[in-house]
């Protein structure tokens, strides 16, 4: 069976690429320069594994031995799926594989936020003692809406039933058999807001979720809310989080990614005194990223020898 070459992203938790030793050489998109300099190179490529960084048209396009696009984490809004299936190149990703970490870490900002855990401890560092300032609500009794209820929002469900937290969730496209007990849908997403006391953001980015929480979506939560994403800075609209953090319309919010990522220092979401923020780790735990190394490896072994993954997201590329 013939050998080879896999691309692998800059930052990789070794057991994947290992995996791999007996049927592939496997070259760090770290060696190369730049972008351009991978470029002039990617016609040697018969497998890319992605974690962050763009698999664009243009590069699809001149990787001429390309068969496989294997994405570590399961959102591929950087990876053109469209110029894949044009170029008979398979992407599939590795849902599941982190959705513990998110589930944990979405719990981690909801908790934080609704606990004013971050400015207690800011105050506490600096000897300011003001107990009645850092006084926080419950979640035990409240509703949490699920903003999607693929794995990771399903994961939270489960979490926070030990909180005796009762869900309701949007999602057009989830089964109700696969939904936890605590867990009921709606049929439109202001039902989601206007039924829920806090919410936590489970949906991947695409045309159809862009700034699909808006102002009207926000305003509609009561104003101890904490507003939880986990998934792609786009699917909120970050200047309306940021009006409705200022006037107090909601209580507080965990944001873990941004629409422009790193934020620029002087984003005004990052002046915002009632969010907790962290850097789009949610899913990365050490052993998230294990997990995802292996998961990605093996849509490559799969594809290597002839197979398509379960996970393939554009089967007809093969046709």
């Amino acid at each position: 069976m013939t050998r080879w070459n896999v691309l692998l992203p800059p930052t990789i938790d070794p057991v994947g690429p290992e995996s791999l030793a007996d049927v592939a050489d496997c070259t760090s998109r770290a060696d190369y320069a730049d972008e351009d300099e991978l470029l002039a190179d990617i016609d040697r490529y018969d497998a890319i594994i992605t974690r962050t960084r763009p698999v664009t048209a243009e590069l699809i396009a001149a990787a001429d031995r390309l068969k496989v696009i294997a994405k570590h984490g399961t959102g591929v809004d950087n990876v053109d799926v469209e110029a894949a299936t044009e170029h008979g190149v398979l992407v599939a990703n590795t849902p599941g594989e982190n959705t513990n970490s998110v589930a944990e870490h979405a719990v981690t900002l909801l908790l934080a936020a609704k606990r004013n855990v971050v400015p207690a401890d800011r105050a506490t560092r600096e000897a300011d003692w003001r107990r009645a300032d850092f006084r926080g609500h419950d979640l035990s009794g409240r509703t949490l809406g699920l903003f999607g209820a693929g794995n990771a929002g399903r994961r939270v469900a489960t979490l926070l039933s030990g909180f005796g937290v009762s869900c309701v969730a949007f999602d057009p496209y989830v089964d109700p058999a696969d939904l936890p007990e605590n867990v009921s849908l709606v049929d439109e997403p202001i039902e989601l807001f206007e039924r829920a006391d806090d919410v936590s953001v489970h949906a991947p980015l695409t045309d159809e979720t862009y700034h699909a929480i808006g102002e009207a979506e926000i305003g509609a939560l009561p104003a101890d809310a904490v507003l939880v994403n986990t998934a792609r800075g786009g699917v909120v609209d970050e200047d309306a989080l940021v009006r409705a953090l200022r006037e107090g319309t909601i209580a507080g919010a965990g944001v873990d990614v941004y629409e422009t990522e790193p934020p620029e220092p002087d984003d005004p979401l990052l002046a915002c005194e009632s969010a907790v923020f962290t850097q789009h780790n949610a899913g990365v735990s050490h052993d998230a990223l294990e997990n995802m190394s292996r998961a990605a490896a093996e849509n490559v072994r799969t594809v290597h020898e002839g197979g398509v993954p379960e996970t393939t997201l554009n089967p007809e590329a093969r046709e």
